[in-house]
């Protein structure tokens, strides 16, 4: 089961009270999940808790909020696959979000990070002249491949690629 925590401004977009969940969530289970705008689109931002992978989704309208699980795990799956991992990590990740709880955010390191990855993304968005110019699929390619001083300036691409390759602990 994922979880993803989420901004005050988002869980208002979403219409959903946030789960109480007191767990910690598994190695791959945490997420964090912002919303912002860009080029006067809402878009939302997902970044993973341990390796500080991200996602980008612009243009999101009012059913995209409605059905925000679906989406988060197609645009997940696109993503991964854009990263020529392999079928055996894809599901694992996959696997892993099949079930998704919404809670508050519980991590100001990982908020941290986003806002930093969220700067980037207006500045290429900006470069590019606009969302419509932007591919958004080099641009989450290369979200991930920034040097993240909370992972101890590795890509986070990396460190999800050795999350997924440690021994899995059940």
């Amino acid at each position: 089961m994922a979880i993803i925590g989420c901004t005050k401004k988002l869980l208002t977009e979403l219409k959903e009270k946030p789960a109480d969940i007191k767990q910690t969530p598994a190695e791959l289970s945490g997420w964090h999940a912002n919303i912002f705008r860009a080029d006067r689109r809402k878009c939302i931002l997902f970044t993973h808790d341990k390796t500080l992978y991200s996602l980008f989704i612009p243009g999101l309208l009012k059913t995209h909020f409605q059905n925000i699980r679906e989406v988060f795990g197609q645009e997940l799956f696109k993503s991964l696959l854009s990263e020529d991992l392999s079928q055996k990590h894809i599901e694992l990740v996959l696997d892993d979000i099949s079930e998704i709880k919404i809670t508050k955010t519980n991590n100001r390191s990982v908020l941290g990070s986003m806002n930093d990855l969220i700067f980037n993304i207006k500045f290429v968005i900006d470069q590019n002249g606009g969302l419509m110019n932007t591919d958004i699929y080099e641009l989450n390619h290369n979200l991930n491949r920034i040097p993240m001083g909370a992972i101890g300036m590795d890509y986070s691409i990396d460190a999800l690629k050795t999350l997924l390759d440690a021994p899995r602990r059940f």
